[in-house]
């Protein structure tokens, strides 16, 4: 039997606490499909990794040397006869960062030591092939690098070198 209270409101407890426990049952799995939806979709900044990323000017790197830009994950190896290459840290044979050893003129990978030279190409290790390179590009003065675009080589080919 009813109280007079519960026959003024037109709900019993039990239909007021299964109403609860399905609101929020529901809220719960519209949390989760949005968490979902948002761990799926891509971060891409404008300047980050896989977008174009200004490097800097062309007079900003001397010949015969390698510079890291660090927010495009690559390095903008500049051979001695003026051209670019810019060559992803990204080891060919496992994916481990390969850090350029300014002393001993070459990158030197910390995981399975394999040795590329500042052309990219494998002079010694497990490496099964050179460093993989993006398109270069001057834009309003600037060398601009496509990060979005990596481009597998088997070989060093000197149309690869970007000349600005």
């Amino acid at each position: 039997m009813r109280s007079e209270s519960e026959q003024k409101s037109g709900m019993s407890r039990r239909s007021f606490l299964g109403l609860a426990w399905g609101v929020s049952l529901v809220a719960l799995v519209g949390q989760a499909g949005v968490a979902f939806l948002q761990f799926f979709q891509p971060r891409l900044k404008t300047g980050g990794f896989g977008s174009k990323i200004i490097a800097g000017t062309p007079k900003e790197f001397k010949p015969g040397t390698v510079n890291l830009v660090q927010e495009g994950h690559f390095y903008i190896s500049t051979l001695e006869d003026g051209g670019y290459l810019a060559l992803w840290q990204r080891c060919t044979h496992l994916g481990c960062t390969v850090p350029w050893r300014a002393d001993e003129k070459q990158f030197h990978c910390p995981c399975h030591s394999s040795l590329f030279n500042p052309k990219g190409e494998v002079i010694g290790g497990p490496a099964p092939r050179p460093l993989d390179i993006f398109p270069i590009e001057v834009v309003d003065g600037n060398l601009v690098v496509d990060t979005g675009n990596p481009i597998a080589r088997e070989k060093f080919d000197p149309s690869q070198v970007f000349h600005a």
